[in-house]
């Protein structure tokens, strides 16, 4: 069955697809040599015992962007009773493959493929167009509160420190530049912590620990824009090829389980959704050649890419954040901050999604074109 990717799909033979690679798909990999498209699968094995049990695998971005494409994706159970759906979050900001087992089940396996296209983004902060700008509705979303993003109270402060002397009529680009060497100055890689970490800025910035990993780094550039009114999301995913920047630190391919990463973007006025990522600022300093001063030549050249570029050897995922999952047992109060890893629930309650060896899933990734 075709359908369009906005549909939501439900089947009662265990598995789900959007439009398979076609040969127009084909064509548009082979014509436009800018972008790379790659195959992307997600394998979940809950190895659990005869009985109920669910999993939420994430899936690329909802709608096609000027540096991503979704060209297919498909999701296939073992268990031919087992009924897989894609689930679009409220927001429409995630959408992931949902699929639930039931108490006579005795296979708890399935497979997600994505077969997706990106190119790497490079924006010229030069020469706006005027006519780039946010609704008013899209302003107030994107600089809303959240859960573990507040903007106010010491969130506010440390922003207003951030931009320093910069003046009242500061441009966006102005203030998010002052937001992200401030981030990029004051945080550090930690690499004790599990995951990606969790995001939760206040407590970062209460505690006066700025260390963490990704999703906590880059958390704080997005409150800290939010806060002073400059529209800004983070943006998560994970590293589907080696870097071709010569960063060992940045890029992973083959067997990825455990290359999720998130980025971050602001909207500039003008110039529309810029990329920055001063997370993986912090991680080439700890990480590359055994790690590097923050005045090496390696760190200052990524210093200066990764404000307005991202090389898109990594695949988006979603922009969502306080997700609660479909049907889940335990409830909208166990939401978890964003959809980065699969999860999963049985009987005696949810995978530790942080543990791939004993929850039991895998990510491969491989270049097609």
């Amino acid at each position: 069955m075709t359908i369009t990717r906005r549909s939501m799909i439900k089947t009662l033979a265990g598995a789900i697809a959007l439009p398979t690679l076609n040969p127009i798909a084909s064509a548009f990999a082979q014509s436009s040599p800018e972008w790379v498209t790659y195959e992307i699968v997600t394998e979940v094995n809950l190895e659990t015992p005869v009985g109920a049990a669910q999993s939420w695998i994430p899936l690329p971005l909802v709608l096609d962007t000027d540096y991503f494409r979704t060209i297919a994706t498909k999701a296939e159970a073992t268990d031919p009773r087992a009924v897989t759906e894609i689930y679009e979050t409220p927001d429409k900001q995630a959408r992931m493959a949902w699929t639930k087992w039931d108490k006579a089940a005795t296979n708890h396996t399935v497979t997600v493929s994505m077969i997706v296209s990106t190119r790497n983004r490079h924006l010229e902060l030069a020469s706006p167009s005027p006519a780039l700008k946010l609704s008013k509705e899209d302003q107030k979303f994107w600089t809303r509160a959240t859960k573990y993003l507040p903007t106010d109270g010491i969130v506010k402060t440390k922003a207003l420190e951030a931009l320093g002397s910069l003046p009242s009529n500061a441009t966006d680009v102005e203030k998010a530049k002052a937001i992200y060497n401030w981030v990029v100055d004051n945080t550090h890689r930690d690499p004790k912590t599990r995951g990606c970490g969790q995001g939760d800025v206040k407590l970062m910035l209460e505690t006066n620990n700025l260390g963490g990993k990704c999703a906590d780094i880059n958390a704080v550039f997005v409150a800290l824009a939010r806060s002073v009114g400059v529209a800004a999301r983070d943006v998560y995913g994970i590293r589907i090829a080696d870097s071709a920047r010569g960063y060992k630190s940045l890029g992973k391919s083959g067997e990825i389980t455990k290359a999720q990463h998130c980025r971050a973007e602001f909207y500039a006025v003008g110039y529309g959704w810029v990329p920055v990522d001063p997370a993986d600022v912090r991680k080439v300093i700890l990480e590359e050649t055994g790690g590097l001063p923050a005045n090496d030549p390696k760190v200052l050249a990524i210093r200066e890419y990764l404000f307005g570029n991202w090389e898109m050897n990594w695949m988006a995922y979603n922009y969502d954040h306080d997700v609660a999952l479909p049907g889940s047992k335990l409830g909208k109060d166990n939401s978890i901050p964003f959809l980065m890893y699969p999860q999963a629930e049985n009987q005696e309650g949810r995978f530790d999604s942080l543990d791939p060896d004993n929850f039991k899933y895998k990510i491969t990734s491989r270049r097609i074109s």
